[in-house]
């Protein structure tokens, strides 16, 4: 596997990030699905990085920076041929890691409440997150878990 900084203009990732924002959408009500489209992580508070396996698209992955102190992940998606082989755990490590680079001391991420979330709050709390209460411009929602690891 090689996890690569990636602008976000291929094909390939740009069909998995559409598909990433529509599943989210079916599991959320709107108003509550805070994935970002392909344009939204395109901007310069925004970095994305890729996963591949030779010339295959495993998966990506993204952290928004909120202050020098405190980024967000946000869009990690993997594809489904590479769900539960440990790739997911891969991607979050190396976000960690390039955080921590960063001088970020907080790491933290929204995700879904409902069952169809639960794998990703699990490799969250697997490495290290715990439920916090919402942050920078998040309000209380019903749908959302809000999540946070120190670096």
């Amino acid at each position: 596997m090689r996890i690569v900084v990636d602008d976000l203009s291929g094909s390939e990732v740009i069909e998995l990030l559409e598909a990433h924002v529509a599943e989210m959408l079916e599991n959320s009500p709107e108003e509550s699905m805070h994935a970002l489209d392909v344009a939204a992580l395109r901007k310069p508070d925004i970095t994305a990085w890729s996963v591949w396996d030779g010339t295959e698209l495993v998966g990506c992955g993204a952290v928004k920076e909120h202050d020098p102190n405190h980024g967000e992940i946000k869009s990690m998606r993997l594809t489904t041929a590479y769900r539960g082989k440990g790739v997911a755990g891969e991607l979050l490590r190396h976000i960690m890691t390039e955080a921590g680079a960063r001088g970020y001391t907080r790491l933290s991420l929204e995700t879904g409440s409902g069952e169809f979330y639960f794998p990703a709050v699990r490799l969250y709390e697997r490495h290290g997150f715990e439920h916090c209460g919402p942050f920078a411009d998040y309000t209380n929602d019903p749908h959302s878990v809000f999540m946070t690891r120190e670096l």
